[in-house]
């Protein structure tokens, strides 16, 4: 008998062990920002298959804007990714709107292996660290061709659409777009910045006692809508126009360098953003400037593998590939030092904007508004509205209480 119940025992106990081996299914779904980000997450979705062999995983990648990840995890977080890529300006209202795991294994490393700047925007008010710093590029700059431009000519916008227009071709810029919208008040010494609240805006776009007006920003904007070198473009329309040689130069970020490099070959160039003429005056012009984090979702039902899957996702080989694949600039500080990130010129681009580049903290209402104003712009202000009404209800509608 005492045989037969060592027998059994035994045989649990090898069950038992074998049960711990068997490998587990674990589902993820991840997002990524953009359809050319999909080839690069593949391949370290198959590397960290490898790398983890003792579980089945199954990961889904979808696609969703960085810009406006936020909205969408915070509309249901428990129908949104266990991992997803945000710009670093959502960071506060995801954190807020408990849609942000803190990281729990590894933080220690992570805080030593990257920029601090970059870790600073994946800290909560508690001191904790919240998202896994992925790129410090967050930020855009002038592409150029050199068949067509000189280093001269690249410091000045308006020179720049004249050279164009002469050439046939155009210079891109995304005059609808917000984020870029914000270069040309900005660098006419105009301001908006998030109030102290974290949610409301102050604004003063509209100024008419400041050295340049605000209705004098539109006027040049309105001229250089008009100019026949001159083309409203975001990131597709800019990458359409690179690969059928219509678009010679234009403000983008890293995430088009391998576009510019393989159009333009040996005449592909990168530069700070120029000057443009406003009130009789050049001024430079500003951008925004951030970071690309991943967060976890904290209602994941695998946290765990969530929580892998972003440290590995954001880790320094998968940096370099990401570089190799995408040219966005790395936070890890080894790939960031790297010769062959040093050498590229999107990257040196990014370093020399720096100095006119503002840590984008904007509350929501600014978003939308701004960009109407731009697409109003690029038509022409077809009602014939008057420009300092337009500028009135824009700063109105930008520093609006979020709830109206």
């Amino acid at each position: 008998m005492k045989k037969i119940l060592s027998l059994v025992l035994a045989l649990c106990m090898v069950l038992s062990l074998c049960s711990c081996a068997l490998a587990e299914d674990v589902t993820l779904t991840v997002w990524v920002g953009d359809n050319q980000d999909i080839e690069w997450i593949n391949g370290v979705i198959e590397n960290f298959k490898a790398a983890y062999p003792d579980n089945n995983y199954t990961i889904n990648v979808g696609v969703q804007n960085e810009g406006d990840c936020s909205k969408t995890v915070l509309n249901d977080p428990t129908a949104a990714a266990d991992v997803f890529t945000f710009a670093d300006d959502q960071f506060n209202s995801l954190l807020n709107g408990g849609a942000l795991q803190q990281v729990l294994d590894g933080a220690d490393d992570i805080i030593a292996n990257n920029t601090p700047e970059s870790i600073a925007a994946a800290t909560g008010e508690d001191g904790n660290l919240y998202a896994y710093p992925a790129t410090a590029d967050n930020g855009y700059f002038m592409f150029y061709n050199k068949e067509y431009f000189t280093e001269d000519d690249v410091k000045s916008f308006n020179t720049m659409l004249d050279k164009a227009a002469a050439a046939g071709k155009y210079v891109g810029f995304p005059m609808s777009n917000a984020w870029y919208f914000y270069s040309w008040f900005k660098g006419a010494g105009l301001d908006m910045h998030v109030n102290e609240d974290g949610v409301t805006n102050s604004c003063n776009w509209n100024a008419t006692d400041t050295p340049i007006t605000g209705v004098q920003v539109v006027e040049a904007l309105l001229a250089i809508a008009s100019n026949p070198g001159f083309k409203e473009a975001d990131s597709d329309p800019f990458v359409a126009g690179v690969k059928d040689g219509s678009i010679i130069a234009g403000v983008s970020g890293t995430w088009n360098a391998n576009v510019a490099a393989e159009a333009w070959g040996d005449n592909y160039a990168a530069t700070k953003l120029p000057t443009y003429t406003v009130a009789g005056q050049e001024v430079q012009m500003a951008s925004f400037s951030g970071f690309k984090l991943v967060g976890v979702n904290p209602y994941s039902e695998n946290l765990g593998a969530a929580m892998d899957f972003a440290a590995f996702m954001t880790n320094e080989e998968s940096q370099v590939s990401r570089f190799a694949m995408r040219r966005q600039g790395p936070s890890n500080t080894k790939a960031l030092a790297s010769e062959v990130v040093q050498a590229e010129p999107a990257i040196a681009a990014i370093v020399a904007q720096a100095p006119y580049a503002d840590v984008q903290r904007v509350g929501s209402k600014f978003w939308d508004t701004a960009a109407a104003l731009g697409k109003i712009i690029v038509n022409g202000n077809p009602d014939g509205t008057d420009l300092q009404t337009l500028l009135d209800n824009c700063v109105a509608g930008i520093t609006a209480a979020a709830d109206q």
